[in-house]
């Protein structure tokens, strides 16, 4: 209370489903971003659950840090690190924003990659974040990115994989296979991670209708304009317009065949990240990233079907209506809440860029069988 000047609106930040977000100042000049539970938020109770468990583990320099937290009667509060700068979302997208450049787009990506990097392959057991996407990309004043919002994340380990009888997320960012069956691994995130590269490259939104998200997504736009971009150099096509000729040709090269990569219908055709953080860095050739294949000249990549094992792109995009319209209640299967997104650090993207339609999705997919057994625990599994 005394930190945030009695959780003043001079001092507000950012709300959403979870409810509101506060910058404060403690007594020794720490500033810190104070994230208030919405009383009666069944979901919100699980991720504030969540989000302590998980977040009090990590430690890395690309996850925002966890100060404290507060359980109190019915007052449910997490404590961060204050980071200043607000969030990709709002660089990116935000009305009458500077045109992000491209050292600060690729330094993004990169602080971002190393973060989910750390949380799949050296946090043990593994952690899933399952909610990677531009807003929850926080900013310092330097660009330096960091990993937010841990309310969704999940404990998970190698040798099982998690089916979900509520699969979360956001329209645009969802893995085809995690959103039409629930299958959960951490080739997911690396899916979700690779729409956000898109959005770094072309400066365009993962969905850009609100009515008809699945039938004009990024990925499926630009998976033929990535092929030919492999084929003829030209990067042009795809870059930014705002960019024009700004950009270094090999490192777009680099993060264009990450994406590629990142978002295949094949979840285990998808690179780790640890791997993408080192085809960023320029550190591999692509043949680590693509496991030989020349780019844009693999199926698992372009859109030409798979083998039985993935997904076949009509069946692909099949799966995501379904999915949209149980999601909207419109199959007789229970929806889940809507979780507006909400920069703990920043102002709400959808009140800073007039953005209102990129919703975090949990849908009750009533068909599908719980398999508990292979998470951390009941107490981890209750972010499922």
């Amino acid at each position: 209370m005394a930190a945030t000047n009695g959780f003043s609106d001079a001092n507000l930040l950012g709300q959403g489903g979870f409810g509101f977000v506060h910058k404060g100042v403690l007594p020794n000049g720490t500033e810190v971003a104070v994230k208030q539970l919405r009383d009666g938020s069944g979901q919100g109770e699980r991720e504030f659950q969540a989000e302590v468990e998980i977040i009090s583990r990590v430690h890395h320099k690309h996850l925002v840090s966890l100060v404290g937290y507060c359980i109190s009667g019915v007052n449910r509060l997490l404590v961060y690190e204050f980071v200043p700068n607000n969030t990709l979302e709002f660089h990116l997208h935000g009305r009458g924003r500077p045109t992000l450049d491209w050292p600060t787009r690729l330094k993004v990506a990169l602080g971002s990659a190393k973060g989910l990097a750390y949380l799949h392959e050296d946090c043990h057991p593994k952690i899933i974040h399952r909610d990677i996407k531009a807003s929850n990309i926080l900013l310092d004043l330097r660009f330096e990115a960091k990993v937010a919002d841990f309310g969704l994340a999940k404990f998970t380990s190698d040798t099982n994989t998690h089916v979900s009888t509520r699969v979360m997320g956001t329209f645009g960012y969802l893995a085809p296979e995690y959103a039409a069956s629930g299958k959960l691994t951490e080739k997911s995130d690396v899916f979700s991670f690779g729409v956000m590269l898109l959005e770094l490259i072309t400066g365009r939104r993962p969905v850009s209708s609100r009515q008809a998200p699945m039938d004009d997504n990024l990925v499926d736009w630009a998976r033929p304009l990535m092929t030919k971009a492999f084929e003829d150099g030209n990067h042009d096509v795809l870059v930014d317009p705002r960019l024009g000729s700004e950009y270094n040709d090999n490192e777009m090269a680099r993060m264009i065949a990450c994406a590629a990569a990142c978002v295949r219908h094949s979840a285990r055709r998808r690179p780790r990240m640890g791997q993408v953080v080192r085809a960023l860095e320029g550190d591999v050739s692509l043949d680590d990233l693509n496991e030989g294949v020349r780019p844009g000249h693999s199926r698992f990549m372009g859109s030409y079907g798979s083998s039985a094992s993935d997904y076949d792109t009509n069946q692909y995009n099949e799966d995501l209506k379904k999915f949209r319209r149980m999601a909207l209640g419109g199959s007789g299967v229970q929806s889940g809440s809507q979780r507006t997104p909400t920069s703990e650090h920043g102002q709400n993207p959808s009140v800073s860029s007039g953005d209102g339609h990129q919703t975090t999705q949990g849908t009750e997919m009533g068909s599908m069988r719980k398999e508990d057994g292979d998470s951390a625990g009941d107490s981890q599994s209750q972010a499922s």
